[in-house]
């Protein structure tokens, strides 16, 4: 998600620039076959009555103030708040009292990534469920009062002690009635993962040397699950924690370590957005340069087992998760999609190596700990070529600074550039379309792309407003096959407001006044195959960022429609639906975080709009008033 969670002070505004957007129209689906050419560039869509879509719902204005907006004829329910009791025995929240021991027990900061899961297990229950939240970040200026803008080793161990309690995930058991969804902090399903949450590590790179530490020296078992962006769900009914930007987290010189080229390579000593360095050993790389290579994964949660460990699954690699949206094959293999979350970086899949057993819970327990990982090149007449990341094939040998299949993992990002992965433009969210199979990956933006450096997939140079691309994972015959080693792309959309770049006429450049969105992020999927999407850069463009949906096929293709709008300085992130789609969540990340805002000076502290109460990241239930389907 966000690039700058913690900042070391408020962000500065960022100015109102310039930015273009177009969407792009149908192309052929089909694979496409050998010498065949590739197809014509999208048609221009040159009126906007030539495009209907399907969603129902009023569309409403860009804008840019202090509370949140919704579409008329639909209710917004603040359901989750950092700070609000979710286990046995925690207190109430108090804003200027807070303490580690309160925080442990209550909802953590920064709540991103949302999973529903129904219960009972197994059922398709929308009245009952489990909400998973990942916890990405925190940001101390507007968390705790007199600090608001300390550096790092300014901030008390005690207050820093209370940022690890708010990081990693919460699971908490939710109940809709009377038309309202019901926490209950009681419920023996709830939990709370955090910085000092014990997790086994699994997989290939469990045990490596690089893995092992003072504290560990088996690299098996790591303390938290941290910088959890987007995830996904399994089959099998566990979620999803990506670990994205873990750079933020660590101190001290790499190049006083033997780590030096792989801490770099992961932003390590760039940005130090946290003071942890300083009270904890494990987090200053100069003591132990083997942290960091012990964050970076997926982290499989088991919601339905609360003492069930954490374990990070270290066969899908290590780099800025952004997100793990998994797929199943025709044979029952599990097909793991991912995003690393940083401009120049790659997109990758994962390809179980057992098939998913539907009637044995516990035997899919291993199933992300052996296969095949692959970097994405996409080649210019929209083919993609998924390159494998398999030691000892190509360059990934000994002789070229790889002694095992566990150092390719470890280093996925070295690995993916020498076997000429395309890099992207800020690979974020991946979702799979529930009925046609079609993936659908966000890059956000990258303003450092110079127009030498343009591709077809990443045809924008300093592409500031984003785009999404689909890629069709066809087999030979023609039918889905998300294994295949090959596989068909092309653009959906472009971001950035169409009117400021009439220039790119390759693109539809019809889309409604508030229509048009910038710096997509997060992407779900509604029961009817709608894709609707949140933003993450709208104040760039003068508009807070919020979510628009979409059609994906049929003449309103990418014809987005504005549903939602954040506070100032918010960031809409982890959309998920009920079953029956009459419920939307999602989550709203650092309120109020703009021009030298801190704890007692953010605008109007969003959404208690209470004296000494600060903005509070939350969780959003969104549902009609009427109770129908949302769309």
């Amino acid at each position: 998600m966000s690039q700058k969670p913690p900042a070391l002070t408020s962000p500065s505004r960022r100015a109102v620039l310039a930015a273009g957007a177009a969407v792009a129209a149908d192309a052929a689906v089909r694979p496409l076959m050998a010498g065949e050419p590739p197809p014509p560039a999208p048609a221009v869509v040159k009126d906007l009555k030539d495009k209907t879509s399907t969603l129902t719902f009023t569309e409403i204005a860009h804008g840019l103030d202090d509370n949140h907006h919704v579409s008329p004829g639909h209710t917004t329910q603040i359901l989750l708040r950092w700070g609000d009791p979710v286990l046995k025995g925690a207190p109430a929240w108090t804003p200027t009292t807070q303490t580690p021991e309160a925080q442990k027990l209550q909802f953590g900061y920064d709540n991103d990534y949302i999973a529903f899961m129904p219960l009972p297990y197994g059922s398709k229950s929308s009245t009952s469920g489990l909400l998973c939240i990942n916890h990405e970040s925190s940001r101390h200026a507007l968390m705790f009062p007199g600090y608001p803008a300390p550096r790092p080793d300014e901030l008390p161990k005690d207050l820093v002690d209370i940022e690890m309690a708010a990081h990693g995930h919460t699971v908490v058991k939710i109940d809709l009635k009377g038309g309202a969804w019901t926490v209950d902090p009681t419920s023996s399903f709830n939990r709370r993962t955090m910085a000092t949450t014990e997790v086994d590590i699994s997989g290939p790179a469990a045990g490596h040397k690089r893995m092992q530490t003072t504290e560990d020296p088996t690299g098996k078992h790591v303390l938290g699950a941290l910088a959890g962006c987007a995830g996904g769900y399994t089959p099998w009914g566990t979620v999803l924690l990506a670990e994205e930007n873990i750079h933020h987290f660590f101190g001290g010189d790499p190049k006083k370590t033997t780590e030096t080229f792989g801490l770099q390579a992961m932003g390590i000593g760039t940005e130090r957005y946290y003071g942890w360095y300083n009270y904890y050993q494990r987090f200053n790389v100069e003591k132990e340069p083997n942290e960091p290579n012990r964050f970076g994964w997926i982290v499989e949660i088991d919601p339905f087992d609360p003492a069930a460990k954490p374990v990070k699954r270290t066969a899908l690699g290590r780099f800025k998760h952004e997100s793990a949206t998994i797929a199943v094959t025709r044979d029952r293999r599990i097909v793991a999609y991912l995003g690393d979350d940083e401009v120049f970086q790659f997109i990758y899949k994962f390809v179980s190596a057992k098939p998913y057993d539907a009637k044995a819970r516990d035997l899919n327990a291993g199933l992300l700990d052996e296969g095949t990982l692959y970097a994405a090149r996409f080649n210019a007449d929209n083919t993609i070529t998924w390159l494998p990341l398999i030691w000892g094939k190509g360059p990934l040998r000994e002789d070229n600074g790889f002694d095992s299949q566990a150092e390719v993992l470890i280093d996925a990002r070295r690995a993916a550039k020498q076997l000429g992965a395309t890099s992207m433009d800020r690979p974020e969210d991946i979702e799979v379309h529930p009925k046609t199979g079609s993936v659908f990956v966000t890059l956000t933006k990258n303003s450092k792309r110079t127009p030498l450096m343009v591709d077809a997939a990443n045809p924008r140079p300093r592409n500031r407003a984003g785009h999404i691309l689909e890629i069709m994972p066809m087999g030979a015959n023609g039918e889905v096959d998300h294994a295949a080693t090959t596989a068909r792309w092309r653009i959906l959309l472009k971001g950035g407001d169409p009117a400021q770049r009439k220039s790119d006429t390759a693109y539809n450049a019809g889309i409604t006044e508030n229509g048009w969105l910038a710096c997509p992020d997060n992407l779900v999927f509604d029961n009817q195959g709608r894709l609707w999407i949140t933003t993450d850069g709208g104040n760039d463009f003068g508009i807070a960022d919020g979510i628009w949906a979409t059609d994906v096929d049929g003449p309103g293709r990418a014809l987005t429609r504005h549903f939602f709008r954040c506070p100032d300085g918010g960031e809409v992130t982890g959309p998920a639906f009920t079953p029956d789609g009459t419920t939307l969540f999602c989550a709203v990340q650092h309120p109020g975080d703009i021009e030298d805002a801190h704890f007692s000076s953010a605008p109007k502290s969003w959404p208690d709009f209470k004296e000494g109460v600060p903005p509070r990241p939350s969780v959003v239930a969104i549902r009609r008033t009427d109770g129908k389907v949302i769309g």
